[in-house]
């Protein structure tokens, strides 16, 4: 393995992932990894496949010559959407925390927000 690519694509993956505010558990859901080994590739302890490199910059909206440390661009892309509410980290660890709950449980949790915001 080639450790110094390894960390130039970590370092760049890590810089794109906290431009979006995004978590390292929120990316590798995306890019269909475990979180461990979505911490390790950021921590340039791995290199990804070509499959996962593509998934990563279209998830973390870079180029591939920026993960690979050819360019340097760090500001976001042209046309790249504002980060919405429902894109917060904590509302994104909710969600990964709701989806598998069965429909009377998430229903359940439904009323309870609503009480909440109406106090």
């Amino acid at each position: 393995m080639d450790k110094k690519l390894a960390t130039t694509i970590g370092a760049a993956a890590r810089v794109a992932r906290t431009r979006l505010e995004l978590t390292q558990a929120d990316v590798a859901e995306r890019i269909d990894v475990a979180t461990e080994v979505y911490g390790r590739l950021e921590r340039g302890g791995m290199l990804p496949s070509v499959q996962t490199l593509l998934k990563l910059c279209h998830e973390l909206h870079v180029s591939a010559d920026e993960l690979l440390g050819l360019s340097s661009n760090g500001a976001p892309r042209p046309g790249e959407p504002p980060a919405t509410p429902q894109e917060r980290p904590e509302v994104r660890r909710l969600l990964r925390t709701v989806r598998p709950l069965e429909p009377a449980k998430v229903k359940l949790l439904g009323l309870v927000a609503n009480a909440l915001i109406r106090r």
